[in-house]
């Protein structure tokens, strides 16, 4: 279906998905911060509680996927929050740097280039070199 304004020229297009029409409008792109890195953020949900330090337990809600939109992993899909010790190195390093700038409650997308994940190395579900994009919530630090 198509929608024509005043002067007779399509302003927007219907597509349906299994149920009523859905107009089709065009995304707005986010915002994200940058950090000197390169990582790339953006805070979706505000959380309250206090910045976790290095050496805490963190544990966090996660779904990873290409920049295609190709889901790779995701904690949320267990049940499960994934749980790291801050700064000692044993995730990506995107993670430990978002995560020391985050705030407990916090529910980001992450932009991670190459070289703060896996760099030239390929992992299951994940080429060489990718751009990882992270939906990420920081549920605890202790």
């Amino acid at each position: 279906m198509v929608l024509l304004g005043q002067s007779g020229s399509r302003i927007s297009s219907f597509t349906t998905l299994t149920g009523p029409l859905v107009a089709a409008a065009p995304r707005t792109p986010y915002t994200f911060t940058t950090t000197s890195s390169g990582l790339q953020y953006r805070i979706i949900t505000a959380g309250a509680g206090p910045r976790p330090t290095s050496g805490q337990t963190i544990q966090a809600h996660y779904t990873g996927t290409l920049e295609n939109g190709t889901k790779f992993d995701s904690s949320r899909d267990r049940g499960t929050p994934f749980s790291f010790t801050l700064g000692r190195g044993q995730v990506i390093a995107g993670w430990d740097e978002f995560f020391a700038l985050a705030q407990v409650g916090d529910r980001a997308i992450l932009r991670i280039p190459a070289n703060l994940a896996y760099g030239s190395t390929a992992r299951p579900g994940i080429p060489a070199n990718s751009t990882l994009v992270f939906d990420v919530q920081l549920v605890s630090a202790t």
